[in-house]
């Protein structure tokens, strides 16, 4: 299947197999998990969702600091 990225004001795809997550998502386009927030269809999903078909994520870097 195929996992379509935005993040960063690129696109990335990703080949993965079914039932794989959004942190194998991450991990194939070497991002940190805990850096973004992991967006489909408008709603922020766990980075532990399964992905069983092809699917268009956003990727939302989030902020931290002091």
């Amino acid at each position: 299947m195929q996992v379509t990225v935005e993040h960063d004001d690129a696109s990335h795809t990703v080949d993965l197999d079914e039932g794989s997550t959004i942190s194998d998502v991450l991990d194939a386009l070497d991002i940190a998990p805990s850096t973004v927030l992991a967006v489909h269809d408008g709603t922020i999903v766990p980075h532990d969702s399964k992905i069983n078909g092809d699917i268009h994520l956003e990727l939302i870097t989030v902020s931290s600091g002091g």
